[in-house]
């Protein structure tokens, strides 16, 4: 280790941190509310601090949900990944890259010599790739206590722990805890999960970062909407020929006729009562559909998942058609993360068989990202089988169960046919 390494790791570190906050906030649906003039900001007053028109999560959930492994081929790795309770972490995987542009997983072993692996956030690890062979050739963890600051830092031939007795602490006050640890696997077993999509995009670009500008704007007219609603929308009550009241204690002119009261009542036979009408309020419906219109076509989600467009898809045909774009986007991903599954099930193989990580063949499996229609797919893999084209198991397959369902499927299977047969296995044990 070196501590010019460790310093250009650190300032990678901290680099986006304050661009990670900026859409952790949208992702959250805490983004200030932007466009907001002055008067209606005092309009408003502490009665609307936030309007939530949450379209950067609706568009990072729709790709994750898409975003499902169902197994591997090659080296049996599903144990390792079941384990390791991947099943259900690879999501928050998937989720964080697509939120903020990377995520992490770093592999290791446990001490009864099992793979340990674990996900990690890119607020906390960042990754040094070399120029050449876009190899990951040295990665850091950093991370904080309640009195100390704490890092990992990882290199081909070792690992090493470092500690700042200060929280928040840079390079300059972390030291080196213990002597480092060799590395057995010879590579840096961090792998980044990268949402890219071109070729020097190595920190990758978050997926919500095409709707951002324009939920600003759907805030904006949202909030125009409300407060119009609170101002004009509603009929107001008139009255003339009706003298003001004073306040006794301020002495200034009040409405002799609250608006609270139901009837409006005046001795003065001159008085005249009359109510102007409201505001229509439809021209922000219809820039608030302008938007969403924008926002389906550079995102890809479908006009009824926005709520725009009037009726809902009546059929799965319909729903896979007009989720065709989402869909795209969502294979799309599935190439990028995958690359990155089968290298981190690669390490967790060479990890528990104490083999070099290259030597690993490892392959990736993919739920289908399409809106499924179950019936139809399971009438295609029946006629598939009895027309000999598939084996059952991998019409299964096709049809998205995962590895362990298969294998119950087929011992259950096999008891009903032997239960049909009516075969006592004990007896023919015991025999």
């Amino acid at each position: 280790m070196t501590d010019k390494l460790l310093d250009t790791l650190i300032k990678k570190l901290d680099a986006p941190q304050s661009t990670y906050a900026g859409l952790d906030a949208y992702y959250d649906g805490c983004q200030p509310l932007s466009f907001l003039s002055p008067e209606a900001r005092t309009a408003l007053g502490d009665r609307l601090h936030r309007v939530s028109v949450n379209v950067p999560r609706l568009l990072v959930e729709a790709v994750a949900e898409r975003l499902r492994v169902v197994g591997f081929d090659g080296a049996d790795v599903w144990p390792a990944w079941l384990a390791n309770d991947m099943d259900q972490r690879a999501a928050v995987v998937h989720r964080e890259a697509l939120c903020l542009g990377t995520s992490y997983v770093a592999v290791w072993g446990n001490l009864d010599g099992s793979a340990l692996i674990s996900a990690e956030s890119a607020k906390q690890v960042t990754v040094l790739l070399d120029p050449g062979t876009r190899r990951v050739v040295a990665a850091v963890k950093r991370w904080n206590t309640d009195s100390t600051t704490e890092a990992t830092l990882w290199e081909p031939h070792q690992v090493t722990r470092l500690r700042a007795n200060t929280r928040g602490a840079t390079t300059g006050g972390l030291r080196v805890v213990d002597t480092p640890l060799p590395n057995p696997l010879g590579v840096v077993p961090v792998v980044p999960f990268v949402n890219a999509t071109r070729m020097l995009d190595d920190d990758g670009r978050s997926e919500m970062a095409d709707v951002l500008s324009l939920t600003d704007a759907v805030v904006k007219l949202t909030s125009d909407l409300l407060v119009s609603s609170e101002y004009t929308a509603r009929p107001r009550r008139f009255a003339t020929g009706i003298e003001l009241e004073s306040d006794e204690e301020t002495g200034e002119a009040v409405n002799p006729i609250p608006e609270g009261d139901r009837a409006m009542v005046s001795e003065n036979h001159e008085a005249k009562f009359g109510q102007l009408p409201g505001s229509d309020l439809v021209g922000y419906e219809n820039a608030i559909g302008v938007i969403m219109r924008q926002i389906s076509a550079v995102s890809g989600l479908p006009e009824h998942m926005l709520g725009i467009g009037g009726d809902n898809p009546t059929s799965a045909d319909s729903i896979r058609a007009s989720e065709a774009a989402l869909t795209a986007r969502a294979e799309a991903r599935q190439q990028a993360f995958g690359r990155s599954w089968e290298e981190v099930m690669r390490l967790a193989a060479a990890v528990a068989g104490k083999v070099a990580p290259g030597s690993v063949d490892v392959r990736v499996r993919w739920a289908d990202a399409a809106t499924r229609s179950v019936a139809q797919e399971a009438d295609a893999a029946v006629k598939l089988v009895q027309a000999g084209v598939l084996p059952a198991s991998y019409a299964l397959r096709k049809l998205g169960y995962s590895e362990d369902e298969i294998t119950e499927i087929r011992q259950a299977r096999r008891v009903e046919s032997v239960d049909a047969l009516g075969v006592d296995l004990g007896q023919v044990v015991t025999s």
